[in-house]
């Protein structure tokens, strides 16, 4: 528990831009799995279709600094690799 006020205030600001930035996770998130469960099922034309957006969610992580910018880009080539590998 937070004792000073800038302490508290800072613990507010936490938690405002954690709920601004929680959307952008869970796209993320959601696209990343949706694209590995094409890719798993062998459905390689539509994981294509599909890369731009996952590239597009992961980019907008990294720009939001819920990822790093090294971590995205490690993630994009591993799509990358897996839809040339299937």
């Amino acid at each position: 528990m937070p004792i000073t006020s800038s302490a508290i205030k800072a613990a507010r600001q936490n938690i405002k831009r954690r709920a601004r930035r929680q959307p952008f996770s869970t796209k993320m998130k959601t696209a990343i799995r949706s694209f590995s469960d094409l890719v798993k099922e062998g459905k390689k034309d539509e994981a294509i279709k599909l890369l731009p957006a996952v590239y597009k969610a992961v980019d907008t992580a990294a720009k939001k600094n819920l990822i790093h910018r090294n971590n995205a880009a490690r993630k994009k080539s591993l799509f990358a690799r897996m839809v040339a590998t299937k």
